[in-house]
């Protein structure tokens, strides 16, 4: 990141709602709740995408140009003015017709980080959720407590979340609210998160993902000691080693030190959701916690969420009871329902190997055959995290349990494609496990449905390709 794009990005933003915008790429997770938010700020916003040049999720684009966004072909036809803003991200190339059209006009661009960062940093009070995996999740609880508490807090999250999915926001990942608060998952794999200044920065974990973890604590303890309040997992030993940073500090999880915590034993779960006994050790005060959400992942999420919202002001006791009331986010263990045999199909968005894991120990916490189905998002991430995606895989899965892979999702580019799922279809099995490479994600679903059986629960994982969730409801169906 360049000293002037932190230096405009720190800038208090006065005009944007004035601007004329257009989104590189606008149905993108990281783009669609962005468009969303300086749409409802009042801005004029226009966009391309090429899941729409391609005929993917049809639907999505209808409700956007529904709204009022202008829909373009990604051939530069949509960037006309001088004043537009290009919004793209920083991996773009130059020689796209977007980009090159822009620059001929003089349009100023904008990274999706540098927005966001504007947006947020504008805000009297910032809450970031950083880590490497379930940002969204506890992004979406801290939204969704602070709005049942009536704090009316702009939300921006990489995930449609449920309690506010309607008719008219069939695709909620984003909510404009009036309040003061601006609650934002950040990103770490482009180094972005150095953008933000928030007053409470929550750290999640810190794993293996698109970054070494060299580059990864450096980047974490930055994102700590920007913050006046660190909120920290307890139970992960890589971000407890950066507390340090923080100016004040309040940690959350099962272990006994945790400053919002677990009663020992407390805990009880069935396959749709998880209930415990929540201690804040600050004060020594009880609060019971029964969440639609299943998993104990989810309930580490929520401990995570009551730290934040307690340090945001709320009273503990009314955030616990409005954190009840979460009900979860699209294709975060979503269950599309169960057939008539009982074969349950469910779509993830486990792509990273402490996802995966967390995902497959849900599933495992009761009893039933897994199917695991995994599209890796990418070449250059699955070379990444490749041997770490293999030993969960081998581990998680037992004997009578399949994993399959397709070849990763490619939507064009010059990425290095000689080495893909084969490999880590052979790591698994390498390590004892069962394994099937099946390179057509369309010849998976026959696959599955021939070796499905009644009591199966099939998930189907993977990120960065919207055409999943109909890829799992026609699973479903077939099933």
């Amino acid at each position: 990141m360049t000293d002037e794009a932190l230096a405009e990005a720190l800038a208090t933003p006065t005009d944007l709602a004035a601007k004329d915008w257009f989104f590189y790429g606008i149905g993108g997770s990281g783009m669609l709740p962005l468009a969303l938010i300086l749409h409802g700020m009042g801005a004029r916003v226009a966009g391309s995408d090429r899941s729409r040049d391609q005929g993917r999720t049809p639907e999505k684009f209808g409700w956007l140009e529904s709204m009022g966004f202008r829909l373009f072909a990604q051939d530069g036809s949509g960037i006309v003015s001088a004043d537009q803003v290009l919004v793209a991200s920083a991996a773009v190339e130059d020689t796209v017709p977007e980009v090159v059209r822009a620059k001929a006009l003089g349009c100023k661009r904008l990274s999706r980080a540098e927005l966001l960062a504007r947006l947020f940093n504008a805000a009297p009070q910032g809450i970031a959720v950083g880590g490497t995996s379930g940002k969204s999740t506890v992004t979406g609880m801290i939204g969704w407590i602070m709005t049942a508490t009536g704090r009316d807090p702009t939300i921006m999250n990489g995930a449609v979340m449920k309690n506010f999915v309607a008719p008219d926001a069939p695709f909620a990942s984003a909510r404009v609210g009036r309040g003061g608060s601006f609650v934002s998952e950040v990103d770490e794999s482009d180094g972005s998160i150095a953008l933000y200044r928030p007053a409470i920065a929550v750290l999640n974990n810190v794993s293996l993902d698109h970054k070494s973890l060299e580059e990864l604590r450096k980047l974490f303890g930055n994102f700590l000691a920007s913050a006046q309040v660190g909120v920290v997992n307890a139970d992960d030993p890589e971000s407890m080693a950066l507390i340090g940073h923080a100016r004040q500090a309040i940690t959350f999880g099962f272990a006994a030190e945790a400053t919002i915590g677990v009663v020992a034993g407390s805990v009880r779960e069935t396959p749709t959701a998880i209930a415990a006994r929540v201690i804040d050790r600050r004060d020594g005060t009880l609060h019971d916690l029964a969440l639609q959400v299943p998993g104990r992942h989810n309930l580490a999420n929520a401990l995570a969420a009551l730290a934040a919202a307690t340090a945001a002001g709320l009273p503990m006791d009314e955030a616990t009871l409005r954190l009840g009331g979460f009900t979860g986010l699209a294709r975060r263990f979503d269950i599309v329902g169960t057939s008539a045999s009982g074969i349950t199909v469910i779509d993830d968005f486990g792509h990273n190997p402490e996802k995966v894991a967390a995902t497959l120990a849900t599933l495992k916490a009761h009893p039933g055959r897994v199917i695991a189905f995994f599209q890796p998002h990418g070449y250059g991430p699955l070379r990444q995290m490749g041997e770490e995606l293999a030993k969960v895989f081998a581990s998680r899965m037992e004997a009578e349990d399949v994993t399959i892979l397709c070849d990763p999702v490619y939507f064009g580019g010059t990425v290095d494609r000689s080495v893909g799922s084969e490999r880590i279809v052979a790591m698994i099995r390498a390590h004892g496990a069962n394994a099937e490479h099946v390179p057509l994600r369309a010849d998976c679903a026959g696959r599955i449905a021939a070796i499905a059986r009644p009591g199966d629960r099939v998930v189907v994982m993977g990120a960065r390709d919207d055409t999943l969730s109909q890829f799992a409801s026609d699973l479903l169906a077939r099933l």
